[in-house]
């Protein structure tokens, strides 16, 4: 049995998307996609791509209140909150043994 928590990794994740704190893309693999289809599909990874995907996001969708966690099994959690625009559901697939998370694929709910 892991020791990492996936749940709490998640609520960090979120956390620091609320915070508009850059580090977040510490808690992504290197090579970690972002497949997201809030305004528009978008695909992006590594850190550059991803640091700038989220200096947009902080901008325009910033996080606010938490709707909802799940663990969807398989070490993947999905986090519902709200954005000033609309509900998204991120699901968030974690490589357990290193902490950090390995797919991230949101979209509008």
């Amino acid at each position: 049995m892991s020791a990492f928590d996936l749940m709490a990794a998640a609520v960090d994740w979120l956390d620091a998307y609320r915070a508009a704190d850059l580090s977040i893309d510490d808690l992504y693999t290197n090579d970690a996609p972002i497949l997201c289809g809030s305004g528009g599909e978008k695909a992006v990874s590594g850190p550059q791509d991803r640091k700038s995907y989220w200096s947009g996001r902080f901008v325009d969708k910033p996080a606010g209140d938490l709707i909802d966690l799940s663990d969807r099994g398989g070490d993947v959690v999905a986090v519902t909150y709200r954005t000033s625009v609309d509900v998204v559901q991120v699901f968030l697939s974690f490589v357990t043994e290193a902490g950090l998370i390995s797919l991230h694929r949101c979209g509008p709910l």
